[in-house]
C-alpha cells in the first residue's frame, strides 16, 4: 500500500508561450538583414579570387564575376617561381611575430599598471597615452629619429615605433578594471608580489583578452609595409606587402608605358587580386582558431560591470 510520503509529486510544467506575431517578423526580417550583409561582405573577396585565377582579357572586359573566366595560374607561378618572394615572406612572418610579441607585452604590463585606481600620476600616464592618438611627431622628425638612432635596415625600424597601439591599450586597460579586485587581494594575503598576481592570477584570467590583442597586432603588423618601405634600402629586408606592392607599381608602370606583350600584359591584368589573395590568405587560416576569443575577449573588454 503506498502511503502519502512514498507518493512523488506531480510535476506541474508551467505553459509553454509560443512566439508573438511581432517577435517571429523581427526574427525574419533579422535573418534577412544579416544574410545581406554576409553577401555583400563576402562577394568582394569571392570576386577577387576569382579575378586572381582568370584571363587578362576576361577581366577586361568585365565577365569575371564568381567564378574565374579563362583558367589560369599565370601570375602565381610568376610569383612562386622568384625567391624574393619567399624570402619576403620569411622576412614578413619574423616582423610580425617579433613585433606581436613585443606589443603584447608592452601593453599588457602598461594597461595594468592602469587599471589601478590609486597609483599616483595615473592620470597622466592615461594622458599621455591618449594624447599620442591625436598627435605625432610626424615623418620627416621620425625618420630623423630612427636614423640617429641607428636602427635603418634593422628589424627595429619597423617593430617599435607602432609598438602600443592606444585602442587596444584602452581595451585591455577597461578588461582589467573588470576583474574582480578580491582575488588580487587574496593573492597579496597569501604573499604573492605584484608581479606574482599578474602572472599568477590576472594573465590566466585573460585569455580571451590577449587572444583578441595577439589578432589585432599580428594583422596590423601583418598587413603592414608603409615602415618597411620607409626605412629599408634593400630589398632582401622587404616583407611581402612591399615586394607585392613593387609588383604593383612595376605592372601599371609597364602598362602606362604600352607594354601589353606576354607575362607583362598577364601580370598586370590580375596582380592586384593575386596581392589580395597572397596576402589576406595566412589571417583567414589563423582567424578560425582565435575567433571566439576574439568576440568575448572585445566585449569582456568594453562593458564595465
Amino acid at each position: 500500500m503506498i502511503t502519502e510520503r512514498q507518493q512523488k509529486p506531480a510535476v506541474v510544467r508551467p505553459p509553454r508561450i509560443g512566439d508573438t506575431r511581432s517577435y517571429r517578423v523581427f526574427r525574419a526580417v533579422n535573418v534577412f538583414v544579416l544574410l545581406v550583409v554576409v553577401a555583400l561582405t563576402l562577394y568582394p573577396f569571392v570576386n577577387i579570387v576569382a579575378q586572381s585565377f582568370s584571363d587578362e582579357q576576361a577581366i577586361r572586359t568585365g565577365r569575371v564575376n564568381l567564378l574565374p573566366q579563362g583558367f589560369n595560374v599565370k601570375t602565381y607561378e610568376i610569383i612562386a617561381s622568384d625567391s624574393a618572394f619567399w624570402n619576403s615572406y620569411l622576412n614578413t612572418v619574423v616582423y610580425t611575430v617579433t613585433a606581436t610579441a613585443i606589443s603584447l607585452v608592452l601593453t599588457t604590463t602598461y594597461a595594468y599598471v592602469l587599471s589601478k585606481h590609486h597609483l599616483k600620476g595615473r592620470g597622466t600616464l592615461v594622458g599621455i597615452a591618449v594624447f599620442t592618438m591625436f598627435f605625432n611627431g610626424g615623418l620627416i622628425p621620425n625618420y630623423v629619429l630612427i636614423s640617429e638612432l641607428g636602427m635603418k635596415n634593422t628589424l627595429w625600424a619597423v617593430v617599435l615605433p607602432n609598438a602600443i597601439s592606444v585602442f587596444n591599450l584602452l581595451v585591455m586597460k577597461a578588461f582589467f578594471e573588470g576583474l574582480p579586485k578580491e582575488l588580487e587581494e587574496a593573492a597579496t594575503v597569501d604573499g604573492l608580489n605584484t608581479y606574482g598576481v599578474l602572472f599568477r592570477i590576472v594573465l590566466p584570467l585573460s585569455k580571451a583578452v590577449i587572444a583578441t590583442m595577439v589578432l589585432f597586432y599580428a594583422v596590423a603588423n601583418w598587413n603592414s609595409w608603409f615602415s618597411a618601405f620607409l626605412y629599408f634600402d634593400r630589398s632582401d629586408l622587404f616583407p611581402v606587402t612591399v615586394y607585392l606592392r613593387n609588383m604593383v607599381a612595376g605592372a601599371t608602370t609597364a602598362a602606362s608605358m604600352g607594354s601589353e606583350q606576354g607575362d607583362v600584359a598577364q601580370v598586370n591584368s590580375n596582380i592586384k587580386a593575386v596581392t589580395m589573395v597572397l596576402t589576406v590568405l595566412p589571417v583567414l587560416a589563423i582567424y578560425p582558431f582565435i575567433q571566439r576569443y576574439f568576440v568575448s575577449g572585445v566585449m569582456l573588454g568594453a562593458v564595465k560591470q
